[in-house]
């Protein structure tokens, strides 16, 4: 379903944010996320002079190796425009991700390691939706970890979002024994769509 019908209105600004996972031949895992801003203006900046409509205004990238349990090994980052001179030296501190885990917590512990004048607000940025591509990535491994899993294990989606709510029919249907909203659980699906 579309968004409703907008007022009248001109493009001004573009914020693309592109992520994508790998399995290297290695069994690691690679993440990597670019963030590109744009504008449909030509403007003046102090640093590069004119910059023209559809140049970028920032344009990096960031790339996680990690392995199965979502353990970073390396962590590395570019950017190739900006608004100012000094923001590529900001790149080279996201090697400080290394050792952490994506896991409930993530952004607090990037902040701890990158917030305010430690890293690049844009780079950060993009480790949010890194971190969900990270789990969309390695869905293979999940799933097989689910299916190896005792009957009564919690599935660790539950409760991860609105859809997945230990209230919702959701969870009723496919995870009876977990289900916590009103009225009876029922026998999961004997197919998931």
């Amino acid at each position: 379903m579309p968004l409703s019908p907008s007022a009248p209105r001109e493009l001004i600004h573009t914020r693309a944010i592109e992520c994508l996972g790998y399995r290297r031949a290695d069994g690691l895992w690679e993440i990597e996320a670019r963030i590109r801003d744009t504008k449909t203006y030509p403007f003046k900046n102090r640093w590069r002079g004119e910059v023209e409509p559809g140049a970028p205004l920032h344009d990096m990238q960031v790339r996680l190796t990690i392995d199965e349990n979502f353990t970073i090994h390396e962590a590395e980052a570019t950017t190739d425009a900006s608004p100012h001179r000094i923001c590529p030296e900001a790149a080279p501190p996201m090697a400080a991700l290394k050792g952490l885990k994506i896991a409930p917590g993530w952004m607090k512990a990037v902040k701890a390691k990158l917030g305010g004048t430690h890293g690049c607000t844009h780079l950060v940025e993009l480790l949010g939706p890194m971190a969900t591509t990270a789990f969309q990535t390695l869905y293979p491994v999940l799933a097989k970890r689910a299916a190896e899993a005792p009957p009564d294990a919690r599935p660790r989606m539950i409760d991860s979002c609105y859809a997945w709510s230990a209230e919702r029919d959701l969870i009723r249907e496919f995870y009876p024994p977990h289900y916590t909203g009103p009225g009876p659980a029922t026998a999961a699906k004997e197919t998931a769509s």
